[in-house]
């Protein structure tokens, strides 16, 4: 039984670690892509750079909700509900500025028209 438990928090530590890479993975390309638009003035680089960031931070949470499968004391949860906590609000904020970002784009495109458009 003890080498049963010992093999599936093995497993469990290796998927939680193979989630963590696919979050920094897409967290370290959002910032290379952002940089890069950042460089070429494009419009959009802020709104595809918080939705980079978000997607990387949702990695991040569900590797730590894998985590708390093999956590065993109750600060060691107290910790993680922190972190999930932590990054839980940080994608919420992420999703409130890529909306307010989205409406002043909207915004902003709506006004070009306006001047755009041909007197009559």
């Amino acid at each position: 039984m003890h080498a049963l438990e010992h093999n599936f928090e093995t497993m469990v530590r290796f998927f939680i670690l193979l989630i963590e890479f696919a979050g920094i993975a897409v967290i370290v390309i959002s910032m290379i892509r952002g940089f890069i638009g950042f460089v070429r003035k494009d419009e959009h680089t802020r709104i595809e750079l918080a939705q980079g960031i978000m997607l990387g931070l949702e990695f991040k949470i569900g590797s730590e909700v894998l985590r708390s499968v093999i956590v065993t004391t109750w600060s060691e949860l107290g910790t993680l509900a922190a972190i999930i906590l932590l990054r839980s609000l940080l994608t919420l904020l992420l999703h409130w500025e890529i909306g307010e970002e989205e409406k002043r784009e909207k915004e902003k495109m709506e006004k070009a028209k306006v001047v755009e458009a041909p007197a009559e």
